[in-house]
């Protein structure tokens, strides 16, 4: 099995970067995907109200909000954090310092997170070591108890504990919301993903935590007026020390668990990335480029030339393979300054992968039953049903090398044995983590049930299936919505094209501030990562 790992993970040397503790991958791991919020919430309270007097619960976050409820009945956020840290739960935070509000940001809420955890014990850094314009997006939970190491367990993907995460399959939105494009309603449509992880893996999450806490955090020195503002504030700019970290937990399961990353090339530099790190635009390039079946992927953005391109190179070098992209069907804002570019950057990237593969790439966004747009938050892909991640990274530029990202990837030593189980024709198999969760997301967006998808194991038949129920909703919905309506949520995806004068001031702008390059210059000039 170790030739077949590393012909799908990265080597420690791909990873290129000497400075961290990382281990290139972790076996014996047990993954379990949290598909929406609410599932995720439910589990994390589970999983925080077991913790007890010694142990730890570890976390980081691109946006807190202390008032979002876990359930319906609660508790908050901020009373999970605290009741947690009243029982002797050895409580620590890293919280992106964040833009203020008024540019759609969370300075306000992070703040009070802050402070009503650190009220009770706990303690919150609002970490601002970022490049100029750049935001620390990673959303990982560690739950660490030493004297019973079988419950220890980590969460990494893409939910925030915020408002309008806490959606369900039903897609109603979370009544706790916050403001978006008027096109996703009064509570906006959200479908996310997480990934629950047993076994060793839990101790190279807490690794990632760690090395960040432990580090020199705020020394940035591109922000005097904030470091002022947050003195006065009494916020907590640098931490204390960490208990000494436990040894890894026993194995859980037969899944192995790679941690791929993105930190920028910044100065002062991190001590554990002295050079920034991107493992996760490596770790993508390496599986996409073995690509030759299907490359599914939900994304927040897919947008950025690079990104593009390692897309189209596969489409083009494998005529059998096909590219599903499941994208929101409009921005989150509707300002012209967020969404020009943002349609640019995706009609763009878009277009190479077209014109590389013709009638193999189809993108598809969503709707719930009442026809509101969903928003798609998740950042998942499935590599020809073997590699798979569930991670904080959005497919940019910006994810690939300016904010700091984790990312999750899983690779199944058992394979799957519903036909094809060899799907690339090279004695690779498919793996049943991989296949599970791609059958899985398809069959919600299909509105089918559990056992109803023989007929998507196919690569190709999954394909046709999700063009058809796409053509079916469209017809249905030009047809004036008359009569019975298709099953499924899938809508065809076209981005409005960007022209004219609006092309002029929105490439400059998408590439310095929507799409900025984090890596050091030489790789700049080279074009690698």
């Amino acid at each position: 099995m170790r030739a077949d790992v590393t012909e799908w993970f990265l080597t420690a040397e791909e990873r290129a970067n000497d400075a961290t503790a990382l281990p290139a991958w972790i076996e014996g791991n047990l993954c379990t995907p949290l598909i929406h919020g609410a599932e995720y919430f439910r589990r994390l309270l589970q999983c925080v109200e077991e913790a007890g007097d010694g142990d730890q619960v570890f976390f980081t976050d691109w946006r807190g909000d202390p008032d979002e409820r876990l359930t319906d009945a609660g508790p908050t956020v901020a009373e999970m954090l605290s009741a947690a840290s009243g029982r002797g739960v050895c409580v620590r935070g890293l919280v992106w310092r964040s833009h203020i509000d008024a540019m759609q940001f969370s300075a306000h809420e992070n703040r009070a997170l802050d402070r009503e955890v650190e009220a009770s014990g706990g303690q919150i850094v609002l970490d601002q070591r970022v490049r100029r314009s750049g935001s620390h997006h990673q959303k990982l939970v560690v739950v660490r108890c030493p004297g019973r190491p079988e419950h220890d367990v980590a969460f990494v993907g893409g939910i925030d504990l915020c408002h309008s995460r806490r959606d369900d399959a039903e897609h109603r939105g979370d009544p706790q919301v916050v403001r978006m494009a008027p096109a996703y309603g009064p509570t906006p449509p959200w479908h996310d993903a997480q990934l629950e992880i047993r076994g060793p893996a839990v101790a190279a999450m807490e690794t990632v935590f760690r090395e960040r806490w432990n580090d020199p955090v705020n020394a940035d020195v591109n922000n005097p007026v904030a470091r002022i503002l947050d003195r006065l504030r009494h916020a907590r700019l640098t931490p204390t020390a960490l208990p000494p970290q436990a040894p890894p937990p026993p194995p859980a399961g037969h899944h192995h668990v790679q941690a791929l990353r993105t930190y920028p090339s910044l100065r002062p530099r991190y001590r554990f990335a002295p050079e920034g790190e991107r493992s996760v635009a490596r770790g993508y390039s390496k599986a996409v480029g073995r690509a030759t079946r299907l490359v599914y992927i939900e994304d927040q953005y897919l947008w950025s030339t690079d990104v593009g391109r390692r897309f189209a190179d596969a489409l083009r070098q494998h005529p059998t393979l096909h590219l599903v992209v499941v994208v929101p069907r409009h921005p989150d804002q509707q300002s012209r300054l967020a969404s020009v570019p943002n349609r640019l950057g995706q009609a763009d990237a878009l277009r190479r992968c077209q014109e590389a593969g013709a009638g193999r790439v189809h993108l598809f966004d969503l709707e719930n039953a009442d026809g509101t747009p969903i928003y798609v938050h998740a950042k998942v892909c499935v590599v020809d049903d073997a590699w798979a991640t569930i991670g904080s990274d959005n497919l940019n530029r910006r994810s690939w090398t300016h904010d700091s990202e984790l990312t999750a990837a899983v690779l199944d030593p058992e394979t799957d044995d519903r036909e094809p189980a060899d799907p690339r024709h090279d004695g690779t198999r498919a793996r049943t983590f991989a296949r599970d969760l791609r059958l899985r997301l398809v069959r919600e967006h299909l509105d089918r049930e559990a056992g109803t998808d023989d007929d998507l194991v196919d690569p190709e038949a999954c394909v046709a299936a999700m063009t058809a129920a796409a053509d079916a909703l469209d017809a249905w919905h030009a047809g004036g919505r008359k009569g019975e309506r298709p099953p499924g949520r899938l809508r065809r995806h076209e981005p409005a094209p960007v022209r004219g004068l609006a092309r002029m001031w929105a490439v400059p702008f998408y590439r310095w501030v929507h799409d900025p390059d984090g890596r050091p210059v030489r790789l700049r000039w080279s074009g690698a990562y």
